[in-house]
């Protein structure tokens, strides 16, 4: 006898889909400016096939929703978006944006296939994953083709295998450090890098926000970059390799918004709330103690950030409620 399985949504599945409307409704418009704006024939096709990936996961998303009822975010739609605004950032911002989304995408959506089981929802999040990996691909071509990419830095390359017998390698929070290991220097680097974006991006934000309280918002905001930015670069720079470069010159001296003040500040808190995740996998992928010291602080700072934003949300009433668990307890008391 064949065995029947529940085909319903798990939380886990819900939550994917109901946070990945909100980004992608919030990205499409994003990228609708993008696509108005940008003039550069190589990075011009990029941007749309970015777009379309939004618009197309917006489709599905709503589909699989529906067949369970599950009410749809209103997220983010053309008024959250002024076309005829001045730019704000140059079409080199655009491509490292696109690229920055297809790293995020990868992570997101691999995260989020190891605890789907429904076959529509991971068949929809493989093709997210190769088109994330394929945005990368297309955005990274670009920007080699134009002299933009900034590789990782080099060392030189081992001449044998070696055993580790010193019981420092690891090094202390005070005392003497080893050299940094490849894969640290891959980490500290991405995220310097990261960081150089954001600040360019809430830069930007905060020049033409309205709302005081949102402007003041996003320049916290784009301070945290910069002083993560200053810490992460120091540590590479400390060992002789280089830092990525500043993306300030990227942004504009407009002053008229471009995107609401809504949209602005759930950019903001995504973009941080990336970087929790980031620095959790670069931890995990550090040995020496005082780079694992050094994230569990910024890790901190932005947790504090991304706390008080989505309060500042909250009193603003524009936080949408995330699907939730029932309470019980409530239940129980209200008969």
């Amino acid at each position: 006898m064949k065995q029947e399985y529940d085909s319903k949504l798990t939380a886990a599945e819900i939550g994917t889909l109901w946070f990945q409307y909100m980004s992608d409704s919030m990205v499409l418009q994003v990228l609708t400016l993008f696509s108005h704006q940008v003039e550069d024939r190589e990075i011009s096709p990029v941007v749309e096939y970015a777009r379309g990936l939004s618009q197309d996961h917006l489709t599905k998303i709503t589909e699989m929703l529906g067949s369970e009822n599950v009410p749809v975010p209103n997220g983010f739609t053309s008024e959250d978006v002024e076309l005829a605004a001045p730019r704000l950032f140059s079409d080199p911002f655009f491509l490292s944006y696109l690229r920055n989304m297809g790293r995020i995408g990868l992570q997101r959506y691999g995260l989020a296939l190891t605890s789907s089981a429904r076959q529509d929802v991971r068949n929809f999040l493989h093709e997210c994953i190769r088109t994330s990996a394929e945005l990368n691909e297309k955005a990274t071509s670009v920007q080699l083709s134009k002299g933009l990419y900034v590789r990782s830095p080099y060392i030189p390359t081992p001449e044998r295998k070696e055993i580790v017998h010193a019981s420092d390698f690891m090094g202390s929070l005070f005392g003497k450090q080893g050299p940094l290991l490849a894969m640290e220097i891959d980490h500290i680097f991405v995220n310097a890098q990261s960081n150089m974006l954001g600040k360019a991006l809430l830069m930007g934000f905060s020049q033409v926000a309205k709302d005081p309280d949102i402007r003041d918002s996003l320049l916290r905001g784009k301070q945290i970059a910069h002083k993560h930015m200053e810490v992460l670069s120091s540590m590479l720079i400390k060992e002789d390799l280089p830092a990525p470069m500043n993306m300030v010159s990227d942004v504009t001296g407009s002053t008229v918004p471009p995107f609401s003040d809504r949209l602005m500040l759930y950019h903001s808190t995504m973009l941080q709330a990336a970087g929790l995740g980031n620095y959790g996998v670069s931890m995990s992928m550090s040995m020496r103690m005082d780079i694992i010291t050094m994230y569990s602080r910024l890790m901190l700072e932005i947790g504090q950030y991304v706390e008080d934003a989505a309060q500042l949300s909250i009193e603003k009433e524009w936080m949408e409620k995330p699907p939730q668990a029932v309470d019980r307890k409530e239940l129980a008391l209200s008969r």
